[in-house]
């Protein structure tokens, strides 16, 4: 699992700017609104997803205010029924723990076993808040720049509407 200054020190040699925020650790969204210097609106959302039979793992991403209809994003994404997936298989499969999931989990998925789906309304923004693989910390950077980094460990972002 790669900690938040791995995180941060992949962003630098990828030429990517960010910005991040320490914080006390966090595990929902409503507890991201208590944290001073946060804007809400531009933190992401994760679901962790499985299909019905257990054997395709998703990690959809989404905005703070949004509610994902799993059935519609079932049926965009060519699945079975989708449920949320175990602790036991986020850390099996994305190395992370409840209350860090976030795209740049995806730098653990070294078997490439996780496909991931962010909202359309994500797509060309400027300004997002995900963890860097540790629920202590937000970074902010752009939906490019996400792209840019998954890009260059071998992961692509598909888009859905949510």
């Amino acid at each position: 699992m790669h900690t938040k200054e791995e995180i941060y020190k992949m962003l630098d040699e990828a030429n990517i700017p960010y910005e991040t925020l320490e914080h006390k650790a966090v595990f929902t969204i409503d507890e991201m609104k208590g944290i001073d210097g946060i804007n809400i609106e531009d933190v992401c959302k994760n679901l962790f997803l499985r299909d019905d039979s257990g054997k395709r793992h998703f990690l959809v991403v989404l905005r703070e205010d949004k509610t994902a209809d799993l059935k519609s994003v079932r049926a965009q994404i060519g699945s079975s029924r989708l449920g949320f997936a175990s602790e036991d298989r986020l850390m099996k499969h994305m190395g992370l723990t409840k209350g860090a999931v976030t795209p740049l989990g995806m730098l653990n998925d070294e078997s490439a076993s996780v496909e991931v789906f962010f909202d359309e309304d994500l797509r060309g923004r400027e300004h997002l808040g995900v963890h860097p693989c540790d629920n202590t910390a937000t970074v902010w950077l752009s939906c490019d720049s996400l792209e840019k980094i998954m890009a260059l460990r071998g992961k692509t972002i598909k888009y859905i509407k949510i």
